[in-house]
């Protein structure tokens, strides 16, 4: 006896993960100073991604500052020791055991240091070596070699747990019955298809057959393709019979749960957007669910990283720029239109941003201050001679003065100011107060830039 029991499980849930995940963090974690990426180590940007899909997943996930740089623990592999008092999170214990019949892992992490056992098959578990803090300082000569001489730990516990909400739930919460549904439903199908598209053959007057007979009738009948019935002048006939499966109604259940799907777990549903042309403010109507709830995660992911930058004493906040499927010559035009109420470095960063370039803006900026210091200096030269103070100058001037290469902005803000101060559209004064606001400069400096002093 045969019955077909395919099982087809759909990856349903996986997508609506990889998408969250992409949609806000796909981008990196941005930040105002430019130099907080490197300090927080390589591959930051990679680790924050992965603690979110691990927090979709299990709910939470947990991130180990490591002097310098990010480790992500999953829930199914740490075990959080929460204060009874106050519910923070104090301490914890990482395990791991690559096999069976290997050596079983665990470190204890508390807030005064770690320290890490094993055991080992038969055996009870022992300490690997004793406790240690985190920072260690070393020394290194070529007599002793190398020497921990000292070591502290940081002033709150290094783990920082990212939670999917406040509940620490998993998207899967609430949602595992539909999926299940759209798993049997798909799997039905494919049995019904398997079972159910036959083709057989009733025999009339042919009490004398057994299944033998029957068997080796069918056989013929594949092989030559002919069915020949003994006594066919008695009533003896063989008629062939097909069965269908039930296909509509499945795939009409299929298509509900699937939509019910996307409205549970608040997914963007491409094939709504590329079903026609559609325009900017449909293709963002569909994004409104998505949104919602990449808000709220939005939230818990930045309470995360910021325990990541007090742990390492950096004083930043975080921004997110989300993938979103836009029309982008919609988007450009009215970028472009609000053009004349804008800076050049918000317009060249903004364009860059829906271009999908947004991590080469300062090049962009740096190749633009450079080619409007050559055209400036070349109009300056023409113009006046030798006399006047050019803008390569005045930069070079400016950045002795403040111990520091200027910006992007303040390049540009420079050299419009000497433009208008040479051809008179300002004054003196004016400049230096320009200068002051813009650079960042005292009015003494500012006077020494626009004069080509030292």
């Amino acid at each position: 006896m045969y019955s077909a029991n395919h099982k087809i499980a759909s990856r349903f849930f996986g997508f609506v993960v990889d998408q969250e995940a992409s949609y806000l963090l796909g981008n990196g974690v941005t930040f105002g100073d430019e130099s907080t990426k490197e300090k927080l180590g390589k591959g930051f940007d990679k680790n924050v991604q992965k603690a979110g899909e691990f927090a979709m997943v299990g709910g939470v996930s947990f991130g180990f500052w490591n002097l310098d740089h990010l480790e992500i623990f999953a829930i199914t592999e740490f075990v959080p020791l929460y204060d009874e008092e106050n519910g923070a999170l104090r301490a914890g214990i990482r395990f791991w055991q690559i096999a069976r019949d290997k050596p079983f892992h665990c470190t204890l992490y508390t807030e005064d240091g770690y320290i890490g056992y094993i055991q080992r098959l038969g055996e009870d578990m022992t300490a690997r070596s004793p406790k240690r803090p985190y920072k260690l300082h070393i020394t290194s000569s070529e007599v002793s070699g190398d020497k921990i001489y000292e070591g502290e730990n940081y002033p709150s516990f290094p783990i920082v747990p990212l939670k999917n909400n406040r509940l620490c739930k998993s998207e899967i919460c609430g949602r595992q019955n539909t999926i299940d549904a759209l798993d049997l439903a798909c799997s039905n199908m494919i049995n019904n298809v398997d079972e159910g598209n036959l083709i057989y053959w009733a025999l009339i007057n042919c009490g004398g057959m057994d299944y033998e007979d029957a068997a080796k009738f069918l056989q013929r009948v594949r092989m030559t393709k002919v069915a020949f019935v003994e006594d066919g002048g008695e009533g003896a006939t063989a008629t062939p019979h097909a069965i269908e499966a039930p296909y509509a109604g499945t795939q009409t259940t299929i298509d509900m749960l699937e939509k019910k799907l996307y409205q549970d777990f608040q997914a963007f549903d491409a094939s709504a957007v590329t079903a026609g042309s559609q325009t900017a403010t449909a293709i963002k109507a569909s994004y409104v669910p998505l949104d919602l709830k990449c808000d709220k995660f939005e939230m818990q992911v930045t309470e995360f990283v910021n325990g990541i930058l007090e742990l390492a004493g950096i004083d930043d906040e975080p921004t997110y720029t989300r993938n979103k499927i836009i029309s982008v010559q919609e988007e450009v035009q009215t970028v472009l239109t609000a053009a004349e109420y804008l800076d050049e470095e918000y317009m060249t960063r903004k364009l860059l941003t829906l271009l999908g370039d947004a991590d080469m803006v300062q090049d962009v900026m740096d190749r633009r201050s450079s080619e409007d210091l050559e055209r400036f200096d070349g109009e300056t030269g023409e113009a006046e001679g030798n006399d006047a103070t050019t803008a390569e100058e005045a930069l070079d001037t400016a950045e002795s003065v403040t111990g520091k290469t200027l910006n992007g902005s303040q390049t540009a803000s420079l050299i419009t100011v000497i433009r208008q101060l040479s051809t008179g559209s300002i004054t003196e004064g004016q400049a230096v107060r320009i200068l002051t606001t813009s650079i960042g400069v005292t009015r003494e400096e500012a006077l020494a830039i626009i004069r080509g002093e030292e």
